[in-house]
């Protein structure tokens, strides 16, 4: 009888550790991908910024353009 408790022991001890291992890959993963969400969104910004600054130029120049006619 001891030795089938110690096999449902092992068999239980190593659902664990895989459960763990699977637990841990998985928050690897959205790590991982948070990080990569997280620079996209800083690139995008960047770009925003770039935009609204080409934007108040072009309009600084229209601006500059009505008040010459």
């Amino acid at each position: 009888m001891d030795k089938n408790i110690g096999e449902q022991l092992n068999k239980a001890y190593e659902a664990y550790r895989q459960a763990c291992m699977n637990r841990d890959h998985a928050v690897k993963e959205l790590q991982q991908k948070t990080e990569n969400y997280m620079q996209q969104i800083r690139e995008q910004q960047e770009k925003i910024e770039l935009q609204n600054s080409i934007i108040a130029k072009l309009k600084s120049q229209l601006a500059d353009l009505n008040a010459n006619r």
